[in-house]
């Protein structure tokens, strides 16, 4: 039976200190029995957690009363067993990186399209407008390979610092479309729609990105799994981890 909860959540919101928080978080997910890896930095806080179910709400919740991280918001799955083998709390320049310091999402975020609303999109083969929908997905190459949406955008990316080149090179191919950008939980696919506004093109993020998605629609328009970053290794569009070999 899955009876160890797993959340995955980011938010872009200023963090002064996050050097001096990081001691105060580890301490925490220290003593509720929590393992894996929290980010900080100015920009905000990324994580992925993982235990008993009670103590990681009950982790979560407390991190919602710094009113800099009430806005949190986790997505959740469930295995049978902990996918992490230890606690880490770092502390980065950026909680994803991708150097490019005018892309500030704690100021203004990207536009979201709702994965209902996708998927309405796709089914119907163009968005409200009857325009074009190009979905693109802003993970690494490896991480595709495992699944993506069918007839998605695929630039073969070795790390997410390649994107805004990558975008530069490719901006004609995206004008006069609407385009969504994907990733696993939403926070890279946030900074690529950020950028690809700033070039001119109709971008928006997919909200909650995949994991968010097959949480609300499951797998329509997908096809593979989505590769998550501990030991469960991949998740398939019911949330269920592949068996393990």
């Amino acid at each position: 039976m899955a009876s160890v909860l797993n959340v995955s959540a980011y938010l872009f919101t200023a963090v002064a200190d996050p050097g001096t928080l990081r001691p105060t978080l580890k301490e925490r997910a220290i003593a509720a029995g929590i393992r894996g890896t929290i980010i900080l930095a100015e920009e905000g806080i990324n994580l992925f957690l993982a235990g008993d179910a009670d103590a990681v709400r009950g982790f979560v919740a407390e991190l919602r009363r710094d009113p800099r991280f009430a806005a949190l918001t986790t997505k959740e799955s469930w295995s049978e067993a902990q996918p992490f083998g230890k606690l880490l709390v770092k502390v980065k320049r950026e909680i994803i990186r991708m150097d490019h310091p005018t892309i500030r999402p704690a100021d203004r975020r990207a536009p979201a399209v709702d994965p209902l609303t996708l998927r309405i999109w796709l089914d119907r083969g163009h968005d409200d407008a009857g325009r074009e929908v190009v979905l693109l997905d802003t993970r690494n190459a490896f991480e595709v390979d495992y699944g993506t949406f069918e007839g998605a955008v695929d630039w073969r990316l070795e790390r997410f610092t390649q994107f805004p080149d990558a975008a530069a090179a490719r901006r004609a191919e995206l004008e006069g479309k609407t385009v969504v950008s994907f990733c696993t939980g939403g926070i890279r696919c946030e900074k690529a729609a950020i950028h690809l506004g700033e070039l001119g093109i109709d971008a928006f993020q997919l909200d909650g990105g995949i994991l968010g998605y097959f949480e609300k629609v499951g797998g329509d328009h997908w096809s593979g799994e989505c590769f998550v970053f501990d030991e469960r290794e991949a998740l398939d569009p019911t949330l269920t981890p592949r068996p393990q070999r």
